[in-house]
Protein backbone atom coordinates (compact mmCIF):
# COMPACT_ATOMS: atom_id res chain seq x y z
CA UNK A 1 0.00 0.00 0.00
CA UNK A 2 2.75 2.57 1.12
CA UNK A 3 4.30 1.84 -2.59
CA UNK A 4 1.27 2.47 -4.29
CA UNK A 5 0.95 5.88 -2.72
CA UNK A 6 4.42 6.48 -2.73
CA UNK A 7 4.55 5.92 -6.79
CA UNK A 8 1.26 7.92 -7.13
CA UNK A 9 3.05 11.06 -5.45
CA UNK A 10 5.92 10.62 -7.83
CA UNK A 11 4.13 10.77 -10.39
CA UNK A 12 1.88 13.78 -9.27
CA UNK A 13 4.72 15.86 -8.92
CA UNK A 14 6.68 14.88 -11.95
CA UNK A 15 3.87 15.71 -13.85
CA UNK A 16 3.44 18.89 -12.15
CA UNK A 17 7.21 19.56 -12.68
CA UNK A 18 7.15 18.77 -16.72
CA UNK A 19 4.56 22.15 -16.48
CA UNK A 20 6.37 25.15 -17.18
CA UNK A 21 5.24 28.59 -17.57
CA UNK A 22 7.16 30.47 -20.57
CA UNK A 23 6.73 34.29 -20.82
CA UNK A 24 6.23 35.84 -24.02
CA UNK A 25 9.21 38.13 -25.66
CA UNK A 26 9.12 41.44 -24.78
CA UNK A 27 10.02 43.90 -27.10
CA UNK A 28 9.45 47.27 -25.39
CA UNK A 29 7.68 50.24 -26.94
CA UNK A 30 8.52 50.54 -31.02
CA UNK A 31 10.31 53.38 -31.85
CA UNK A 32 10.30 54.24 -35.58
CA UNK A 33 12.50 57.00 -36.48
CA UNK A 34 11.46 59.20 -39.97
CA UNK A 35 14.07 60.64 -41.30
CA UNK A 36 16.68 58.26 -40.66
CA UNK A 37 14.57 55.02 -41.96
CA UNK A 38 15.11 52.74 -38.63
CA UNK A 39 12.45 51.03 -36.31
CA UNK A 40 14.29 50.59 -32.99
CA UNK A 41 17.92 51.40 -34.83
CA UNK A 42 16.70 48.16 -37.67
CA UNK A 43 16.92 48.97 -41.24
CA UNK A 44 14.77 47.97 -43.87
CA UNK A 45 17.50 45.89 -45.22
CA UNK A 46 18.26 43.17 -42.66
CA UNK A 47 17.62 39.72 -43.16
CA UNK A 48 14.65 37.45 -41.15
CA UNK A 49 17.22 36.46 -38.05
CA UNK A 50 18.45 40.41 -37.31
CA UNK A 51 14.69 41.29 -37.24
CA UNK A 52 13.55 38.34 -34.97
CA UNK A 53 16.59 38.19 -32.56
CA UNK A 54 16.29 42.27 -31.93
CA UNK A 55 12.36 42.51 -31.61
CA UNK A 56 11.66 38.36 -30.54
CA UNK A 57 7.56 39.75 -29.69
CA UNK A 58 6.56 38.93 -33.83
CA UNK A 59 3.07 37.58 -34.22
CA UNK A 60 4.37 35.89 -38.07
CA UNK A 61 6.85 35.10 -40.12
CA UNK A 62 7.11 34.44 -44.15
CA UNK A 63 10.42 33.00 -45.25
CA UNK A 64 11.87 34.04 -48.71
CA UNK A 65 11.01 31.38 -50.95
CA UNK A 66 9.92 31.91 -54.54
CA UNK A 67 6.16 31.07 -53.27
CA UNK A 68 6.22 33.59 -50.80
CA UNK A 69 3.42 36.79 -51.65
CA UNK A 70 5.71 39.53 -51.00
CA UNK A 71 9.15 37.60 -50.45
CA UNK A 72 9.28 37.12 -47.61
CA UNK A 73 9.43 39.14 -44.08
CA UNK A 74 8.50 39.51 -40.21
CA UNK A 75 5.37 40.63 -39.38
CA UNK A 76 3.64 42.43 -35.85
CA UNK A 77 0.21 42.34 -36.79
CA UNK A 78 -0.74 43.52 -32.91
CA UNK A 79 1.45 46.91 -33.64
CA UNK A 80 0.54 47.56 -37.31
CA UNK A 81 4.39 47.16 -38.27
CA UNK A 82 5.59 44.79 -41.14
CA UNK A 83 9.49 44.26 -42.48
CA UNK A 84 9.42 43.14 -45.63
CA UNK A 85 12.97 41.86 -46.13
CA UNK A 86 13.25 40.54 -49.50
CA UNK A 87 11.95 44.18 -50.34
CA UNK A 88 13.82 45.92 -48.53
CA UNK A 89 10.97 48.12 -47.16
CA UNK A 90 9.31 48.58 -43.59
CA UNK A 91 5.15 49.43 -43.28
CA UNK A 92 3.58 51.29 -40.26
CA UNK A 93 -0.04 51.65 -40.64
CA UNK A 94 -2.41 53.79 -39.20
CA UNK A 95 -3.38 51.49 -35.55
CA UNK A 96 0.92 51.98 -34.85
CA UNK A 97 1.41 51.14 -31.07
CA UNK A 98 4.38 53.06 -30.82
CA UNK A 99 5.98 56.69 -31.15
CA UNK A 100 7.09 58.01 -34.78
CA UNK A 101 9.71 60.85 -35.08
CA UNK A 102 7.78 62.94 -36.87
CA UNK A 103 3.66 62.90 -36.65
CA UNK A 104 3.16 61.64 -39.94
CA UNK A 105 0.00 59.12 -39.25
CA UNK A 106 -3.12 61.49 -39.54
CA UNK A 107 -0.75 64.39 -40.74
CA UNK A 108 -2.67 66.34 -43.48
CA UNK A 109 -1.33 66.15 -46.78
CA UNK A 110 -0.61 69.86 -47.26
CA UNK A 111 1.28 70.00 -43.97
CA UNK A 112 4.19 67.78 -45.04
CA UNK A 113 6.62 70.17 -46.64
CA UNK A 114 8.30 71.54 -43.57
CA UNK A 115 9.53 68.23 -42.59
CA UNK A 116 9.93 66.58 -46.04
CA UNK A 117 10.30 68.80 -48.28
CA UNK A 118 8.71 68.24 -52.01
CA UNK A 119 7.74 64.95 -52.86
CA UNK A 120 9.70 63.49 -55.85
CA UNK A 121 7.14 61.77 -57.43
CA UNK A 122 3.13 62.76 -56.86
CA UNK A 123 0.07 60.75 -57.32
CA UNK A 124 -3.57 60.88 -56.40
CA UNK A 125 -3.59 58.84 -53.25
CA UNK A 126 0.26 58.79 -51.97
CA UNK A 127 3.37 60.79 -52.71
CA UNK A 128 7.34 59.23 -52.51
CA UNK A 129 10.09 61.45 -51.14
CA UNK A 130 14.03 61.16 -51.77
CA UNK A 131 15.58 60.98 -48.37
CA UNK A 132 19.19 60.13 -46.99
CA UNK A 133 18.62 56.52 -46.58
CA UNK A 134 16.31 55.55 -49.93
CA UNK A 135 12.40 56.27 -50.13
CA UNK A 136 9.55 57.17 -47.51
CA UNK A 137 6.32 56.91 -49.51
CA UNK A 138 2.87 58.22 -47.63
CA UNK A 139 -0.21 57.14 -48.70
CA UNK A 140 -3.44 59.27 -48.20
CA UNK A 141 -6.91 58.60 -47.15
CA UNK A 142 -9.98 60.38 -48.88
CA UNK A 143 -9.48 63.59 -46.27
CA UNK A 144 -6.25 63.67 -47.78
CA UNK A 145 -4.43 62.14 -44.38
CA UNK A 146 -1.45 60.01 -43.82
CA UNK A 147 -2.74 56.41 -43.48
CA UNK A 148 -0.12 54.13 -44.59
CA UNK A 149 4.27 54.85 -43.88
CA UNK A 150 6.60 52.54 -46.43
CA UNK A 151 10.48 53.52 -46.33
CA UNK A 152 12.52 51.61 -47.74
CA UNK A 153 16.79 51.95 -48.52
CA UNK A 154 16.48 51.77 -52.28
CA UNK A 155 15.65 54.37 -54.58
CA UNK A 156 12.45 55.68 -56.33
CA UNK A 157 13.49 53.63 -59.58
CA UNK A 158 14.03 50.08 -57.99
CA UNK A 159 11.67 49.82 -55.07
CA UNK A 160 9.05 47.19 -55.20
CA UNK A 161 6.08 47.68 -52.97
CA UNK A 162 3.61 44.71 -52.00
CA UNK A 163 0.59 45.06 -53.37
Amino acid sequence: MKNIIFLFLISCISSISMGQLKAKPKCGTFVVDILNGKVNNIKPDVNIPEIKDALPCFTSVEEETATSKCGGGVFYKDRDISFFTSRDYIEIGEKLKGQLSIPLIGASRSSLFKWLGNPKIKDDTWDAFVMAYGTLVLHYNAAGKVKLIQFSTRNTDDLKLCE
